[in-house]
């Protein structure tokens, strides 16, 4: 689960808290009112009816601030339920307590006020249309209350409803319902836009990091390495020179051996180019070419894996450059997948004229739900002698030339991988 994941659940348990709060203080003012308009001025409440609502609503509210301490998700279906609750409640009362008469019939607008800064946009239409529902409702179907209804006061219940002033609350409450739900809906969901692009900003900014300091740490091992290589190669040499009219399996051990050794300096020096590389040293090439050369090398270091390459019909032809990162970058994309996969791999290419998506198709074990949560984070892998770094890199890079990996659990067996690179005839090196 991504760090928004985790936020977006925090964000429920806190939010539901909040409205149990809100909750109280409503629960709070209603008691109040009906002791007031009861015990100091009567005006002909059903006090036992609404006492038996009130609790109820009090004992709804206990449960809402336990559910918010337990450990299954609070869904946004769930907490649409709740702001369910507080209206067929608020509705109740206001049914044994004038209808639409009352002067707090205008507390509608908190769910959807709730709603339209916590929930979608669904789920707030939901809400305002129910709540406007139910003052509709109530402005015919309510148990009167003489003080509260000029119009019953005269003896006329039919008048009620036809009274200007609750129909220009309704309306107000219509006109206001409207303006939440389009208005703060919209502003709500902005402010998510923006906390989402900050936490990935902020992600970037700590892989950015990352990447520099593996850097530093790898030039630097690179310049360590160099003088025992030499060394080697050095003894090397004179043991060769040594038993060089001597042909046994001894020689034959030497000579693979002074080809890795000579490997190794090579791989060190491709790094210190690679590091010193700039947009003014790439060479634009065919795209054809430039994927044919990068897959014919790989396969000369895999050369017992069985990879099945497809190229897409009708492919336009064009030039492009990349950056030395991204062929190492793809080809520990094919690597990881010939170790998943040692009997064959498939590997499909297609391009247009803006980008380039290359798949990877592996027949191994697959992905894990575990591996799924640490899937290109840096110095975590699951292979015995591997060093946590090579997918980390491979996103890294990248993302940062423009491109996108996704990896994901192919249909049947195994792991699908895809790579979306943008092509362009002038590289673009992103600033530090």
């Amino acid at each position: 689960m991504g760090i928004y994941g985790s936020l977006t659940i925090s964000a429920a348990r806190q939010n539901l808290r909040q409205l149990s709060i809100i909750r109280n203080i409503a629960l709070g003012g209603q008691l109040f009112a009906l002791l007031f308009f009861s015990q100091i001025q009567d005006i002909g409440l059903p006090v036992t009816t609404l006492s038996i609502v009130l609790a109820l609503y009090g004992l709804v509210i206990v449960t809402t601030w336990w559910r918010s301490f337990q450990s299954p998700a609070i869904t946004e279906l769930e907490f649409f339920s709740h702001l369910l609750l507080d209206i067929l409640f608020f509705t109740a009362l206001l049914y044994f307590s004038g209808g639409a008469s009352n002067p707090f019939v205008s507390y509608y607008l908190v769910p959807i006020s709730i709603a339209a800064t916590t929930l979608p946009l669904r789920y707030t239409w939901s809400i305002a249309l129910l709540s406007l529902g139910a003052y509709s409702w109530l402005l015919v179907n309510y148990l009167p209350i003489p003080a509260l209804s000029p119009a019953l006061e005269q003896g006329d219940h039919h008048d009620s409803s036809n009274n200007l002033h609750i129909l220009g609350m309704w309306c107000n409450f219509v006109v206001s319902a409207l303006l939440i739900t389009y208005f703060v809906t919209r502003m709500a969901s902005t402010l998510k836009e923006q906390e989402i692009k900050l936490a990935q900003q902020r992600e970037d900014q700590l892989r950015d990091e990352q990447v520099i300091g593996i850097g530093t740490l790898a030039a630097g091992t690179a310049h360590e390495l160099g003088t025992p290589l030499n060394t080697m190669k050095i003894l090397v040499d004179e043991m060769r020179d040594e038993i060089q009219d001597e042909k046994s399996d001894f020689d034959e051990d030497l000579s693979i051996l002074q080809q890795q050794i000579e490997q190794c300096r090579t791989t060190l020096k491709q790094l210190v180019v690679t590091a010193e590389a700039s947009t003014d040293g790439l060479e634009i090439k065919p795209i054809r070419e430039y994927f044919g050369k990068l897959l014919e090398r790989w396969q000369v270091m895999r050369p017992k894996i069985q990879a099945n390459i497809h190229y897409s019909d009708n492919l336009p032809e064009g030039n492009t450059c990349f950056h030395s990162t991204i062929a190492q970058s793809l080809t520990n994309l094919l690597n990881n997948a010939a170790d998943a996969s040692p009997e064959r791999i498939e590997v499909a290419l297609s391009w247009d004229t803006k980008i380039v998506e290359l798949s990877i198709r592996d027949y191994g074990e697959g992905i894990t739900p575990k591996q799924r949560e640490t899937l290109g984070k840096p110095f975590n892998s699951e292979k015995p002698d591997g060093m946590g770094l090579g997918l980390f890199l491979t996103q890294a890079s990248i993302n940062r030339y423009g491109g996108e990996v996704t990896i994901r659990p192919a249909s049947g067996r195994g792991t699908l991988t895809q790579v979306l690179l943008p092509l362009t005839n002038d590289l673009e090196v992103p600033l530090p």
